[in-house]
């Protein structure tokens, strides 16, 4: 069997592990870190790239705890600060995640839109591990499923989800594109049944 060099993967799960130390996933009684070695495993699947593997696992440490790209970047290098700093949503403190979801989900999608594969790449290890855990939660608990989030109309979510697939289209024909693009589909058919869920939100 041929060995690899597994030595910044390594590093990277542990940091993460560390950073997220404590806490658990949201509405879920489990910790934190699922959700990050998920997003590694689906990148996984579509590239061997050292920094590409612990940008996955580290994409949740800047926008989540007290840790900074420049702590990234310092541990890690520029190429896996820049990929997970890619992946960090940015606030507006002066407005709340309720009030600011909508700008901050617009200005995200244009800035996947113009990225370069290797974040998308990144950046589909994330939103298909947060689809799979969508689709299977909205399958137990139906339309309370969505009280649970900032914004809580399953329109708002088809909108971001459906614009996701389309930012992404690069990877199309990847496994990993794939099921997402079909999960999408599938959970939102059924969700806004007798609504529409095309347009954007104004």
């Amino acid at each position: 069997m041929n060995k690899i060099d597994t030595n910044l993967v390594d590093k990277a799960i542990i940091y993460a592990v560390n950073a997220h130390k404590g806490v658990p996933r949201r509405g879920r009684d489990f910790p934190y870190i699922v959700h990050p070695l998920e997003a590694l495993t689906i990148v996984a699947t579509m590239t061997s790239e050292p920094e590409l593997l612990a940008a996955a696992v580290l994409h949740d440490v800047v926008e989540d705890t007290e840790f900074t790209v420049e702590n990234i970047r310092a541990e890690f290098g520029d190429r896996v600060a820049e990929l997970v700093d890619a992946e960090t949503e940015k606030h507006d403190h002066s407005r709340s995640k309720e009030d600011s979801w909508l700008d901050r989900k617009k200005a995200a999608l244009e800035d996947l839109k113009r990225a370069g594969r290797d974040v998308k790449i990144v950046a589909l290890g994330d939103k298909l591990s947060n689809m799979r855990a969508i689709a299977r939660d909205f399958a137990r608990y139906g339309d309370d499923f969505w009280n649970q989030f900032r914004a809580k109309d399953p329109q708002s979510h088809a909108w971001r989800f459906r614009a996701l697939v389309d930012a992404m289209s690069e990877l199309k024909g990847l496994e990993a594109y794939e099921e997402f693009a079909q999960l999408v589909e599938s959970v939102f058919s059924k969700a806004c049944a007798g609504k529409s869920c095309e347009k954007e939100n104004k």
